[in-house]
C-alpha cells in the first residue's frame, strides 16, 4: 500500500490488543493504519 505521503514509525503495541483491533478494524472496512491515525488525532486535539 502507498505511504500516502506518510512517514512509517514503530510503536510496541501487545499481541492481544492488536489482534483484537485489527479485527474490529477489518469488521468495519477499515485499516488499522486509519484507526490508530484517526485516535492520534482525537487525542491531539483534546490535548492541545
Amino acid at each position: 500500500m502507498p505511504s500516502r505521503g506518510t512517514t512509517r514509525r514503530t510503536i510496541r503495541v501487545p499481541d492481544h490488543l492488536w489482534v483484537s483491533a485489527l479485527a474490529a478494524a477489518e469488521k468495519r472496512g477499515e485499516t488499522l493504519s486509519d484507526v490508530i491515525r484517526r485516535a492520534l488525532e482525537e487525542y491531539a486535539e483534546k490535548h492541545d
